[in-house]
């Protein structure tokens, strides 16, 4: 076994097919059909199922993905961690889509500017879900949130959070969240003001859901499972609900001030969220560097 045949199974597992997994390296069908055989030999076991013209992970086979991952991502650590010069090479960045939106344009503009031999790969999702991709290698470094358990909380940053097993963050910034009512609504002060109980955020794993679920259900007798949440995947497509009178979101300040013209709703501030970029423990590459401190730029 090699890590070319590791990175020949990864984009074949990718893809779910021979031929598309050919296209993305350059290689011919035939030889990524060969090297697949021979790292089944090599470990002896089926790592694809054939099913129509759609390569399937086994059990097995979806078991290595996640040594592939770690293997391919540390090699790349390692390579770049050699040249200790400029940064080169790829970063898998992670993101909430809250700070893709309103946080990462313009610096991920003067790092390209700057360092254009780095290859930016980005991938958004939810603080649960980014968390898991870092320890599983799929990313090399995530903007996540960390609610303190505190409700009350300023957004103190003085003592550190506890972050997942052989993860390490550093403070980036504080988001304000506010809850977006529809500007009909009468004004709400505090939850049991509210007459809509629908929730329109993103998936589970989300930090700020969970900060407006708890909010939510912070007064009186109604419980989070009252709560309806409808699950969408764009603030663009939360904030259309809002307006057509159908639910309630919670949205950062910095993202609900790009739209402040376009939007007729109330708001209510709910509480202050700290925003960290997390890495593996001893991970540490001239690429990483540069981009923490291209985050940490005021």
């Amino acid at each position: 076994m090699d890590l070319t045949e590791v990175e020949i199974f990864r984009a074949v597992a990718q893809e779910q097919s021979v031929t598309r997994a050919a296209a993305v390296l350059d290689r011919a069908q035939s030889n990524v059909t060969t090297r697949v055989k021979q790292l089944e030999e090599s470990l002896g076991v089926s790592l694809f199922r054939r099913d129509s013209k759609r390569m399937i992970l086994t059990p097995e086979g979806l078991r290595f993905l996640g040594y592939a991952n770690r293997l391919l991502a540390l090699a790349e650590e390692a390579r770049q961690s050699m040249q200790q010069v400029v940064p080169t090479g790829r970063l898998r960045v992670g993101s909430m889509e809250a700070a893709a939106a309103s946080r990462l344009t313009h610096p991920l503009a003067r790092f390209h500017k700057q360092w254009p031999d780095v290859e930016i790969e980005l991938q958004t999702g939810t603080t649960q879900f980014l968390t898991d991709a870092v320890a599983a290698h799929r990313v090399d470094c995530a903007i996540v949130a960390h609610a303190p358990a505190d409700t009350d909380s300023d957004g103190d940053t003085d003592s550190a959070p506890s972050f997942a097993s052989g993860l390490a963050g550093t403070y980036l910034f504080t988001e304000d969240l506010v809850l977006v009512v529809p500007a009909s609504h009468k004004r709400v002060r505090r939850p049991s003001d509210l007459t809509i109980r629908t929730l329109a955020a993103f998936s589970r794993g989300c930090t700020y859901r969970q900060c407006a679920l708890d909010w939510l259900a912070s007064e009186g007798d109604r419980p989070q499972h009252d709560i309806k949440v409808l699950e969408m995947s764009s603030y663009h497509a939360m904030l259309a609900s809002v307006s057509a009178g159908a639910a309630v979101a919670i949205v950062p300040k910095s993202l609900l001030d790009q739209h402040r013209y376009a939007l007729d709703v109330q708001t209510v501030s709910l509480r202050k969220v700290p925003s960290y970029l997390i890495r593996r423990e001893g991970y540490d590459t001239v690429a990483y560097t540069a981009f923490l401190e291209e985050l940490q730029r005021v």
